[in-house]
């Protein structure tokens, strides 16, 4: 898969709300909703894994995960989403909206570690449980 081509960062951070066409601020503001549940459901794996809870909810929230993991593998740790993103006129890669480039490009093997540790810690806390019975 060929690289995504990538603006100069000047350009990329002069791009504004008001420069974005109406298909870039839907991706924009969908994208943020599933980032958000994305950390609402890495946050609650952890969760479950502290407290030993199990619900239906927990399975769930893994698949979630696990399906964000592997759009990040077909990506090569890009959004596979990127090149859509700059052909709708949005250059501008979802982390550094928030983060400096550097960082945001850190962010996808930081939080992929945060992820696979969450479920190996279920996965430990539920052998962990079973054996204490």
């Amino acid at each position: 898969m060929a690289a995504i081509p990538r603006a100069p960062d000047a350009s990329r951070s002069a791009v504004t709300w008001a420069d974005l066409g109406g298909r870039a601020r839907a991706f924009r503001v969908a994208h943020g909703l599933w980032s958000v549940a994305q950390l609402a459901s890495l946050a609650y794996v952890w969760c479950c894994a502290i407290t030993g809870r199990r619900d239906r909810y927990l399975a769930g929230t893994m698949a979630f995960l696990a399906v964000e993991g592997g759009a990040l593998v077909v990506g090569h740790g890009d959004c596979p989403m990127g090149p859509r993103q700059a052909e709708w006129g949005d250059p501008v890669p979802f982390f550094e909206l928030v983060l400096p480039p550097r960082a945001a490009k850190a962010a996808v093997p930081v939080l992929a570690a945060i992820s696979v540790s969450g479920f190996g810690a279920v996965l430990a806390r539920q052998v962990v449980d079973r054996f204490r019975m």
